[in-house]
């Protein structure tokens, strides 16, 4: 009898590996049998496939039918594969054309009145088979997020009769135009923020050279604020970023936004939700604020194994989640902004009101965070609480974003010009090549990182804190007062070495 191939992907993270579904229509008593490790929700598509059939006014074949899903070892998950589940039938039984499938894959979820919906996930598999210059049966809802990928060839319809009716046409292909931006709040303004100069200034440096930041202060002195400020002024986000962030938001079902992500987990956050797991290694928020900032506020709450999960993306910008049957990896190249108090009541080192914990209460708070964990921090700050006469500064004499976002990107394009990445990306040979110093300035801070007893990772660090302040002051070489700078936002509080 009669056989036919039809080309799909499965998901693997980011990957879209290639899925040939074969359907085979045999004599003998009518039956349907799927193979090639389907999970449940593939395992039922047999039903949902053969009601969107009959009522898209198509024969259901009176024959035995098989379908597998090649390669055999490969998991097949979701409802993306009853359309070409139901096309294959369609070939096999002469219903359609050979001819109309040839060079195109097809992902979407059927249902039962053969209308196509939603199926999570396949923007990854429809950006691989672009590049395998394929084109793609997809369902219409889906057709905004998907025009981003550069050069898709996309054939979208409503219901699987539609679709088929396309197919028939000599060009079935949509014509794509780029999605309207959709609205977002803005960002916070640095204009609506009154005083706090330093931590401003810390935030300044973070943007331009990608450094990670905590801030230390006690309660209401603005660390949220500022922290949410950050992404009004980085530079917009390159279309390769745009693309990739878009591609983790579709895998966990989320729409596109065409902005620099700000991602604010709660302090109850677990593990697999910080970092990405659960049993499918799904991506997690250090996956969603790729490109992006963030935030952890509370620090001390999360719980230490939790933060020390960090580790991996803070230092290699992507992160590796490793399960029974599957390992996924997933970009993390983000900024961390972490906000904390210095002690549980919030209040040490002040007067005003007097902090009331003791010693050992406010050195094991803060040894909550570990050594390795601070060390991957660029920059650490303190705040203070604001005075009344500074909260009531006119909004006027402070820079706005979009002055101070400026020199962020003059800072940036310098160094993307330099090296071809942010001064915190730099390994320790290429730190060395790009930081000019002079025999006096390069012996004056080999002693005195000795004298602070600077881990390696730390004087790194410090060496590229101070890169940034050069490129924001334009100059080629980084001298003393650039170091001075840098080494004053290395972590100081008691207990923290």
């Amino acid at each position: 009898m009669s056989t036919a191939k039809i080309f799909s992907r499965a998901s693997a993270g980011l990957h879209a590996p290639d899925v040939s579904i074969d359907v085979h229509l045999s004599s003998g008593l009518p039956g349907f049998t799927l193979v090639g490790l389907p999970e449940s929700a593939v395992r039922e598509a047999r039903e949902r496939v053969r009601s969107a059939l009959i009522n898209s006014h198509f024969d259901w074949p009176d024959h035995r039918i098989t379908v597998n899903l090649a390669p055999a070892d490969l998991p097949k998950t979701g409802g993306r594969f009853d359309l070409p589940i139901a096309l294959g039938i369609l070939v096999a039984s002469g219903q359609l054309a050979k001819e109309v499938v040839h060079n195109k894959e097809f992902f979407g979820e059927l249902g039962l009145d053969g209308s196509l919906r939603r199926a999570s996930g396949i923007m990854a598999a429809v950006l691989a088979a672009t590049r395998a210059s394929r084109t793609c049966g997809v369902p219409v809802s889906q057709l905004d997020s998907l025009t981003t990928i550069p050069h898709a060839q996309l054939i979208a319809a409503d219901d699987l009769l539609s679709l088929c009716a396309k197919l028939k046409l000599s060009s079935p292909c949509e014509p794509l135009s780029p999605p309207e931006p959709q609205a977002l709040p803005p960002y916070q303004d640095f204009r609506n923020i009154a005083g706090q100069p330093v931590a401003k200034r810390a935030l300044e440096i973070s943007a331009a050279g990608g450094h990670h930041l905590l801030m230390v202060g006690p309660p209401g002195a603005g660390k949220t604020l500022l922290a949410s400020s950050l992404p009004g002024i980085l530079p917009d986000l390159e279309p390769g970023e745009l693309l990739e962030l878009t591609v983790i938001r579709d895998l966990l079902g989320l729409r596109a936004e065409h902005r620099r992500p700000f991602r604010a987990p709660h302090h109850s956050s677990s593990g697999p939700a910080l970092v990405g797991g659960g049993a499918n290694a799904q991506p997690g928020e250090v996956s969603l604020a790729t490109g992006g900032v963030l935030f952890l506020d509370e620090l001390p709450e999360f719980s230490t194994r939790t933060l020390d999960l960090l580790r991996q993306p803070l230092e290699e910008g992507e992160i590796t989640i490793n399960r029974t049957n599957k390992t996924n990896t997933y970009p993390a190249h983000f900024q961390l902004i972490s906000a904390m108090n210095p002690c549980p009541c919030g209040y040490a080192g002040s007067h005003d009101p007097p902090c009331k914990c003791s010693g050992e209460l406010v050195a094991r708070y803060q040894s909550r965070i570990s050594g390795p964990i601070l060390d991957r921090i660029d920059l650490h700050v303190g705040l203070e609480r604001q005075s009344s006469a500074q909260l009531l500064q006119p909004v006027n004499t402070c820079e706005s974003s979009a002055v101070i976002r400026k020199r962020v990107v003059a800072a940036r394009a310098r160094q993307l010009a330099r090296q071809s990445c942010c001064n915190a990306q730099l390994t320790g040979r290429e730190l060395l090549q790009q930081c000019q110093m002079r025999s006096p300035v390069v012996k004056w801070f080999a002693d005195t990182s000795d004298r602070l007893q600077l881990s390696a990772r730390s004087t790194h660090r410090a060496l590229r804190v101070a890169r940034t302040l050069a490129d924001m002051r334009n100059e080629d070489e980084v001298v003393e007062q650039h170091l001075m700078e840098a080494l004053g936002y290395r972590p100081r509080l008691e207990g923290w070495g």
